[in-house]
């Protein structure tokens, strides 16, 4: 499953009227509020049902019926009764004022839920235009952003090169592990936005160092680890809403011992997990030969997942953090008193 997110009118439904007409995109479930919102009239073929209908590319559209569980329980029951055409992705379109983070906990914490589906990344739209100003006005729009895999800044075209610019260099610094792109129209190679997630055994080396790329912006502070990204590397000019939000990315030298630093994990959670918007993390694990792979969001992990092979030569356990109102300093001070 892939979550498709972006405040108002920064171009979600665009995006999905180009991607559905990938060839490649056949036999997805895209999961909208309305149909009358999505503007799909051209793609449709037949009613499957009342709230599900089929498109001309083999994709199928599907309101969200009362709660979002509700509804994916709903449509994981018609699927195993073969009562709904195949599928094999899902792309959930959020409405553009979405904390995104309740969303993400759903998809992870509910047990029912992450039997029939797996989260796959996150794609957040944002609007080169208006972008800015949203981003000062709407904590919304900003976890929008600080969560993303994948942020694409569209209306490109209609914006200047400066405003874009200084749009772009914003979203780095608030969330420097995402991959961004620019759009015009919402033309982009689908096999960029999606099946990038890191949690599939066979391993996705190169699309694993994508989004632990946060780490070019580290430095060495002399303890032990890399971390950057944090509210001390931050410009003066950040708005309101972007001070309380902090990516860095912890770096451990050595292989770690599971049970303690899953220990110290679980203590993170459990002291901070409000403010952990995401946390992702490649591991060396003592006693492993592969890989492993952590992901979460605040106190809701996904199970661990050994990776088919490491993505480079780099063997250095990474943990990247995506945090509101908590600071590199106290996770850091975390660990050592862990370590006594």
């Amino acid at each position: 499953m892939s979550l498709i997110t972006g405040f108002l009118g920064s171009g979600k439904t665009t995006l999905l009227n180009r991607v559905l007409g990938d060839p490649r995109m056949a036999r997805s479930l895209v999961l909208v509020n309305e149909f009358g919102e999505v503007g799909l009239d051209h793609l449709f073929v037949e009613s499957v049902s009342g709230d599900m209908i089929l498109l001309q590319s083999g994709c199928v559209c599907c309101t969200i019926q009362g709660d979002l569980d509700r509804t994916l329980r709903a449509i994981a029951r018609r699927r195993q009764k073969d009562q709904t055409p195949p599928f094999d992705r899902v792309l959930l379109e959020t409405t553009g004022l979405a904390d995104p983070a309740p969303i993400l906990q759903l998809l992870l914490n509910h047990p029912m839920i992450s039997h029939d589906y797996r989260l796959d990344g996150v794609v957040a739209t944002v609007d080169a235009l208006n972008g800015a100003r949203q981003l000062d006005e709407h904590e919304e729009a900003v976890k929008q952003a600080a969560v993303a895999d994948r942020l694409l800044v569209s209306k490109t075209d209609l914006a200047d090169i400066d405003t874009s610019a200084r749009l772009q260099a914003r979203l780095g610094r608030l969330n420097p592990g995402a991959l961004l792109y620019e759009i015009v129209q919402g033309d982009i190679d689908p096999a960029l936005l999606f099946d990038s997630g890191p949690f599939d055994p066979a391993g996705k080396s190169e699309r694993v160092r994508d989004w632990l790329n946060a780490e070019a912006h580290d430095h060495h502070r002399g303890h032990g680890h890399h971390e950057g990204g944090g509210h001390g590397d931050r410009p003066t000019d950040r708005s309101r809403h972007d001070a309380h939000i902090g990516s860095f990315c912890l770096t451990f030298d050595e292989p770690l011992d599971w049970d303690g630093f899953n220990r110290w994990l679980m203590a993170v959670r459990a002291s901070w997990g409000d403010r952990l918007l995401r946390v992702k993390g490649i591991l060396n694990v003592a006693g492993e030969s592969q890989p492993l792979v952590i992901h979460g969001v605040h106190r809701t992990f996904h199970p661990p997942t050994l990776l088919a092979r490491w993505p480079d030569d780099d063997r250095r356990s990474r943990l990247v953090f995506i945090t509101r109102d908590l600071d590199r300093d106290s996770v850091e001070a975390s660990w050592r008193e862990m370590q006594g």
